[in-house]
């Protein structure tokens, strides 16, 4: 499969998903883009347009870890927990963003409820 027709299809699923996930202030969005190196997590108000709290994998503490790319990702999900956590935020919506819920995007939601969020 060339890359325009990853991409496209990639884009397709991700306009599928939007249209049933969307996130209030008091459930965000917990949404997930993932990169070839590095992964970004977001809570999201879709009602205002906000991003209420973000991480990821380039924030200085959780770079200074050592460890395969699946770890720091449950790394990611636990810090923005973390951050939910301190706006008084308990449940979540999880937009894995067009990707397979499997790797990363799964390392990012198991670190998310471990450090307390429900989805």
């Amino acid at each position: 499969m060339r890359t325009s027709q990853k991409t496209t299809r990639r884009q397709n699923i991700r306009y599928r998903i939007r249209r049933k996930v969307s996130g209030t202030a008091q459930k965000p969005r917990l949404s997930v883009f993932r990169s070839n190196s590095d992964i970004y997590v977001q809570l999201i108000d879709d009602d205002h347009g906000v991003t209420l709290a973000a991480a990821s994998s380039r924030d200085k503490d959780i770079a200074a870890q050592s460890g395969t790319k699946s770890e720091k990702s449950r790394l990611v999900g636990q810090a923005v927990a973390r951050k939910a956590k301190e706006l008084g935020l308990e449940t979540v919506v999880f937009d894995r963003g067009g990707n397979l819920y499997h790797g990363r995007v799964k390392a990012v939601a198991e670190g998310a409820r471990e450090g307390g969020l429900q989805f």
